[in-house]
């Protein structure tokens, strides 16, 4: 079966069309602390504090070469940990408690999600700094 003159013609200006399109913009990737401050937006800085109940955390979110975050009811508690340069959004997050509680004084194991769970290092925990969502006056 041929196709007719016009219907390849016109097959040619599409793809020409497609590929002289300007690529769509990629959103710029933000830094760690972009992204952390992104997060604690419309949130205050409470007193740190060198405990938080871990049973309680509902989610942990690492924020590359910058912290780690951990939410407890509507409170985010961000740790800037030692060697926090080692931070990776892909890591698997491997914390041993020497009680009820992670603390200041612990530390957390970096395993590799994608490398098959190889070790990576790890980070210490400093003091714990709460944020929490300002009441508006309306």
């Amino acid at each position: 079966m041929k196709k007719s003159v016009s219907a390849i013609a016109a097959s040619m200006v599409a793809s020409a069309a497609l590929l002289a399109a300007p690529a769509v913009q990629a959103k710029p990737k933000l830094t760690g602390e972009e992204q952390l401050a992104k997060m604690l937006e419309g949130r205050e800085a409470g007193e740190p504090v060198n405990c938080i109940p871990l049973s309680q955390a509902t989610n942990t979110t690492v924020i590359p070469k910058t912290a780690i975050v951990y939410r407890v009811g509507s409170t985010l508690y961000v740790n800037r940990p030692t060697n926090a340069e080692l931070l990776d959004d892909d890591d698997i997050l491997v914390t041993r408690l020497f009680g009820s509680q992670l603390c200041s004084v612990d530390t957390v194991q970096l395993h590799d999600r994608f490398g098959g769970n190889m070790w990576r290092g790890f980070v210490g925990l400093r003091e714990f700094v709460p944020y929490k969502k300002v009441k508006s006056d309306k």
